[in-house]
This record gives C-alpha cells, sequence and structure tokens, in this order.
C-alpha cells in the first residue's frame, strides 16, 4: 500500500512543473505578442500608366569649348607672375615675365651690328660712286686714244667688285636688321600673355624656375561654354541622333544631384577602325558653373518612349536575396481612390500621416522599360499602392504594415538625395513611428 504523504507530494509537484510550464509558454506568447505588436513602417506610392522616355547612359568627358594650354615661346627664368589659379583674364592680359637681362643685351648687340652694317653699306656704296667716276673718266681717255687697254680692263675689274661689294654690304645689313628684329621678338616674348579670355587654372609656374618651350604653365579656357564628349557605338547611331535630349548629371555643393539639360549637337560620321566607335558632343551653357573641364559625368540620352505601361518608381523594384526573384511589395488593403497625405516637403513624418496596419504581398513582375526615375511594368495594375522605402522591412516575412502614402514628387525627391541622406531620414522617421506605437 503506497503512502498517502508520498502520493500528495507527487500530486504538488507534478502541479508545480505544470505551473512553471504554463508560465513559461504564457512569457513566451507575451514576447511574441509583443513583437507583433511593432509593425513596420513603409512608404508607398501609386503605380500609374503611361509612356516611359526611352534612356540610355553614358559616361561623357567634360573640356571646355576653347581650352588652351600655355607654353613658353623661349626659354628662361621667371621673374614675374601676375595671375593665380581660377583668375578670369582678357586676351592680351599679362600673365607671366621672363628675366629679359640676357635678352636685352642680345638685342643691343643686334642693334650694334645693325649700325655697323650699315656704316659698311655706305662705304661700299661711297667706293663705287668713286669707281664709278673713274671708270667714266677712263673711258673718255679711251675715246681719245688716250689710255691703255689694260688701263680699261683694271678700271673694269674694280667697278665689278665695288658693284659686289654693295651688294654683299646690302645683304649684311638685310640679315642685322632681321637679327634685330629676332631679338625684338624675343624680347616681347619675355611677357607672356593670355591667348584667349577664360578662366586659369592649372598653374605650373614659379618665381625662379627655369622654364622651356616644353614647360606648361596654364591652362586657360571659357568655363562658361562647356563641351560634354560621349562615345558611341556603332549599334547606338541608329537610335542617338543630333538634337536629341541630354541631361547630364552632377552634383551641387550640397551634394545633392541636379540635371543640366542640353541637346547633341554634333555627331562624327567616322567610325574609328578599331573600337567602332565615334564621338558625340554636347554644348553646354555653364553659367551655374556645376561642370569643370576635366569632370567625367553621367549622361542620359533621351531617344523616344516606350509603349503604355504600368510606371513605378525605380526605387520601388526589390529583388528577393534568396530567390533573386524581382518583384513589389502591394499594399493590398489600400484602394485607389486613397490621395497622398504628404507633399514633396519634408514635414510629413507625423502620426496622422500613417495609416493603421494593413495587409501588404509581394508580387513578382516584369520590367518592360527602364528610366532613369522609373519603371515600365507588367504584372501589376495602375492604381495599386507600390511601397517604395521599407521593403527590407518585409522581407522578415511580415504581412502588415502602416504605410505613409506619397506623391510621386515626393518619391522623386527621395531617389535624389546621397544614400547616406536617405537612410538618416528613414531611420529618423522609423523612430518616430516607433514612438509612438510604444506610446
Amino acid at each position: 500500500m503506497k503512502n498517502p504523504l508520498s502520493v500528495t507530494k507527487l500530486v504538488l509537484l507534478a502541479t508545480l512543473v505544470f505551473t512553471f510550464a504554463a508560465c513559461s509558454e504564457n512569457d513566451t506568447n507575451t514576447e511574441r505578442q509583443q513583437e507583433t505588436l511593432v509593425v513596420p513602417s513603409v512608404e508607398a506610392v501609386q503605380a500609374r500608366y503611361g509612356t516611359l522616355p526611352l534612356v540610355e547612359r553614358f559616361s561623357g568627358n567634360v573640356r571646355s569649348d576653347n581650352q588652351v594650354v600655355l607654353y613658353p615661346e623661349i626659354s628662361g627664368v621667371i621673374e614675374q607672375i601676375f595671375v593665380q589659379n581660377g583668375e578670369y583674364v582678357e586676351k592680351g592680359d599679362k600673365l607671366v615675365q621672363m628675366n629679359t637681362s640676357v635678352l636685352e643685351k642680345q638685342l643691343q648687340q643686334a642693334e650694334a651690328g645693325y649700325k655697323i652694317a650699315n656704316a659698311q653699306l655706305k662705304q661700299s656704296k661711297a667706293r663705287l660712286t668713286e669707281i664709278e667716276n673713274e671708270f667714266r673718266r677712263i673711258k673718255q681717255l679711251e675715246e681719245k686714244d688716250l689710255t691703255s687697254q689694260v688701263e680699261v680692263e683694271q678700271i673694269e675689274g674694280q667697278l665689278l667688285s665695288a658693284e659686289a661689294d654693295v651688294e654683299l654690304a646690302e645683304a649684311r645689313l638685310d640679315q642685322a636688321e632681321y637679327l634685330v628684329d629676332e631679338r625684338r621678338d624675343e624680347l616681347n616674348k619675355a611677357i607672356i600673355r593670355a591667348p584667349i579670355t577664360g578662366t586659369v587654372g592649372q598653374r605650373n609656374a614659379e618665381i625662379g624656375m627655369q622654364a622651356s618651350t616644353n614647360t606648361q604653365l596654364f591652362i586657360i579656357g571659357d568655363l562658361a561654354n562647356l563641351t560634354v564628349e560621349i562615345i558611341l557605338t556603332e549599334n547606338m547611331l541608329n537610335q542617338i541622333q543630333v538634337g536629341q535630349t541630354a541631361q547630364i548629371l552632377v552634383e551641387d555643393r550640397n551634394g545633392n544631384e541636379q540635371v543640366v539639360s542640353a541637346e547633341i549637337s554634333r555627331i562624327s560620321p567616322f567610325l574609328n577602325e578599331v573600337t567602332r566607335s565615334t564621338e558625340a558632343e554636347i554644348d553646354v551653357n555653364n553659367e551655374s558653373g556645376l561642370l569643370r573641364p576635366g569632370m567625367f559625368v553621367p549622361v542620359d540620352i533621351l531617344f523616344g518612349e516606350s509603349e503604355q505601361a504600368t510606371l513605378i518608381p525605380v526605387s520601388a523594384l526589390y529583388t528577393d536575396p534568396t530567390s533573386g526573384e524581382a518583384g513589389v511589395f502591394i499594399a493590398t488593403s489600400l484602394g485607389s481612390e486613397i490621395e497622398p497625405v504628404s507633399d514633396t516637403s519634408n514635414n510629413s513624418s507625423g502620426p496622422g500621416a500613417m495609416t493603421e496596419p494593413t495587409q501588404v504581398e509581394f508580387k513578382s513582375i516584369d520590367v518592360l522599360a527602364e528610366g532613369r526615375m522609373e519603371l515600365g511594368v507588367s504584372g501589376i495594375e495602375s492604381g495599386q499602392w507600390i511601397v517604395t522605402v521599407g521593403q527590407d522591412l518585409l522581407s522578415e516575412g511580415r504581412t502588415q504594415a502602416r504605410v505613409r502614402t506619397m506623391s510621386w514628387d515626393r518619391i522623386f525627391q527621395l531617389q535624389n538625395l546621397q544614400r547616406e541622406d536617405l537612410l538618416n531620414e528613414i531611420m529618423q522617421e522609423h523612430d518616430t513611428d516607433l514612438s509612438n506605437v510604444n506610446l
């Protein structure tokens, strides 16, 4: 017979075990419930129906319209520099002064040589005049048979020699005059002037530096009028043409991407026999000063429009890292009649901008056409709300989200932001949403 006390102890022990297990299970369920209470916050935009501009992206090289590399025309030591990097100069302005002491002495020597040659010419001409007079006198005597034939031949020889001396003296004078002009020109070249009107850059000149004709001193170019060069393959020539719109992408001082619009100005008709490519040039008015010669910039060429399709922002496309499947998250419970509650301002992160938890699902799509800001797709309908920010939060299997309905302008603004700025903005909004849920 069993001891009643032992049975009682067993019952109590079993009760305690079940009690602890129930408590543990309740704690686990509570944690799971708390986790499900944290519904992720996302942003969505309505898909729309329309055409998408067909865009081809190129890499462009920026150069100024009239860009000149400045070299000295003579060798010498730099004595003065009149400009600095970034200064605007007019054609003919002084840039660099070379040391002229040697050149001045050489000019003085040339001028002295010219004087000597001129004096020698005068002497030769005087000698010629003297012999010509003597020649005429002897000729008169010869007519009267008062002189010998030998004397006549001697004076004729002297006349020819005197004439040759004059010609030689004239040549030496011309040579001396040319040398004077050359020395004077070299002295003038010691002052290096701006050959064009523009902005000075890449200064390589320093006072006291020995410069030769191969020494690059400056680059001068017109920064107000630039040319962007892109490379076209032979296949692209069928769709890229002169006059098409070109959008040049460049960052401003704040790091935000700006678009400079222009048109294709010229396309070379001759292809390189090795690369089978040619160059297209885009003339750009650079009054904004965003572009600089030597930049390497993305260039979008708009060469047509796609067929009608459902359009979504580029940021809405999500690729499943495990399956590689491309698609979008759709807020299925939101109707097409709902209007965006925010505009392009940054003041739309209040709690009133969020919906209640609503159903979301992932749907595969096919990309029909790609633009810089939009995609033309099939697989979804116009008017459906497509998640554009927060897809990573939904990829963990969550089927609900609190949605902030956004306008297209706002989405384009976010897509233009730098990645760091976008991350900071999203994290701030997410922290605000979490604090509102905890309250």
